[in-house]
């Protein structure tokens, strides 16, 4: 018999991680960019994915469902010469993650920041930095389960000059 505490069991989705394929994948990656940018239109988000794919210094991650081509989830890792609380330059930066609902809370998050991790240290980056709204608990929640620590708050402030 086994004796202390139970280890938490985790129900994690075993699926694949891999670059986005834009021979293949696009409809799927504007399918979850809507979800987590649901005020552009379809033309903004295309032209933003365009712009994303030339970036020389960054990476699209897709989680792929298993037995399936559609995809679980996405994270765009882009590279910055600053970010808030980092010491090194460039840095690694996640620009976008999203994770289809009904696959949340089931391992394709940890999975896609690992493959971002992964994709940032083999490109030479020491730090891997993000951001999220003041307000989005979730998100912060789900950073801080991921290792990542809060650095600096911040809200921004606009004043119309006429």
């Amino acid at each position: 018999q086994q004796r202390g505490k139970n280890p938490r069991l985790r129900n994690d989705l075993i699926m694949d991680v891999r670059l986005l394929d834009p021979t293949r994948d696009m409809a799927e990656w504007l399918r979850l960019r809507q979800g987590l940018f649901d005020d552009s239109t379809d033309e903004e988000h295309q032209q933003e994915m365009v712009e994303i794919l030339a970036e020389p210094d960054g990476c699209v991650l897709v989680a792929i469902r298993p037995f399936s081509s559609h995809l679980a989830g996405y994270l765009h890792v882009g590279s910055r010469k600053y970010a808030e609380g980092c010491n090194s330059s460039p840095v690694a930066y996640l620009e976008e993650w999203f994770v289809d609902a009904d696959v949340r809370r089931q391992g394709v998050g940890r999975a896609l920041v690992a493959a971002g991790e992964a994709w940032a240290k083999q490109n030479g980056y020491i730090e891997l930095a993000s951001d999220t709204l003041i307000d989005n608990d979730v998100s912060l929640a789900s950073h801080l389960a991921l290792g990542f620590r809060e650095v600096e708050r911040q809200i921004n402030f606009i004043k119309k000059l006429d």
